[in-house]
């Protein structure tokens, strides 16, 4: 019976052997790269919720996650529309006029739920668009 870390391994060089059709590369490059916008974001809401903790003033940090979400709309919106308005619902709820708490919460729940949902568009790309020798090598 294999070791965890040889299965470990073996599941690495399947993943390397990862072939996509076209429609599935341009997809994984929008996800890639919103998932780097995202974790750009997720950065900023830290430092927003630092600076409310230390009853310190947070505008900064929040103009410059209300600026950065509607871009990271627009870069799913083509492709991924559900993920999209999970955005745009994440920068409506950073308007509210709520307590600096609140809004951090909101904030924070949003990005999470925006990350799952990138993480979940990323497997079902993969499933769906993996070329077909690939399929084959990986099952031998």
């Amino acid at each position: 019976m294999p070791t965890r870390s040889t299965l470990n391994a073996q599941r690495a060089t399947h993943m390397a052997g990862l072939r996509l059709d076209g429609a599935g590369q341009a997809k994984m490059k929008t996800l890639d790269d919103a998932m780097n916008t995202l974790l750009r974001i997720n950065g900023l809401v830290e430092q927003y919720a630092l600076q409310v903790k230390r009853n310190q003033v947070g505008g900064t940090f929040l103009q410059n996650i209300r600026r950065q979400l509607p871009t990271l709309s627009e870069m799913l919106k083509g492709q991924f529309g559900m993920i999209s308005d999970q955005v745009m619902q994440t920068n409506l709820a950073s308007s509210r006029g709520a307590s600096e708490q609140m809004r951090v919460r909101a904030l924070r729940e949003g990005v999470a739920q925006v990350k799952t949902a990138i993480e979940i568009a990323i497997v079902h790309v993969k499933e769906k668009h993996e070329l077909a020798d690939a399929k084959d090598d990986s099952a031998a």
